[in-house]
């Protein structure tokens, strides 16, 4: 009897409005991603252990999905670095509110021992920053 592979976790897709826009912010947070993707319909990056994140334009999914829409809300991924330092977090999420992203949740000491903040990247969806506390690590 012939064994079924077991799949293997290997992608996260995100469907994005805008990907010059997309790209510029996840850039920010260190994510590698070829000159010129920015008018690609579809771009991919690695990230550490093996696994890759992809970006689809909206219309590139309309392409194999007729008649996709756009949802309404956000908060239907979740996204979050690891920024080494408290330290770390501030600086990120000061990067980035100054380069005019909007903030979610400013940076907090959390009661589980991180520090802790959230922005929303072009489409809405939050990407927290974090790191340990000195005092939990």
């Amino acid at each position: 009897m012939k064994s079924t592979p077991v799949p293997r976790f290997d992608l996260v897709g995100i469907v994005v409005s805008d990907m010059a826009a997309t790209l510029e912010f996840y850039r920010r947070l260190g994510l590698g991603f070829p000159a010129g993707s920015e008018d690609k319909p579809h771009v991919e990056a690695a990230l550490p252990g093996g696994l890759r994140i992809a970006f689809d334009t909206e219309e590139t999914v309309r392409s194999f999905v007729p008649g996709w829409e756009r949802p309404q809300s956000a908060g239907r991924i979740g996204l979050a670095f690891h920024c080494e330092t408290p330290e770390g977090v501030d600086a990120t999420h000061e990067e980035l509110t100054g380069a005019g992203y909007r903030s979610e949740l400013k940076p907090f000491d959390a009661e589980w021992g991180q520090r802790y903040a959230t922005v929303l990247d072009p489409d809405g969806n939050g990407v927290d920053l974090f790191a340990p506390l000195a005092s939990a690590q």
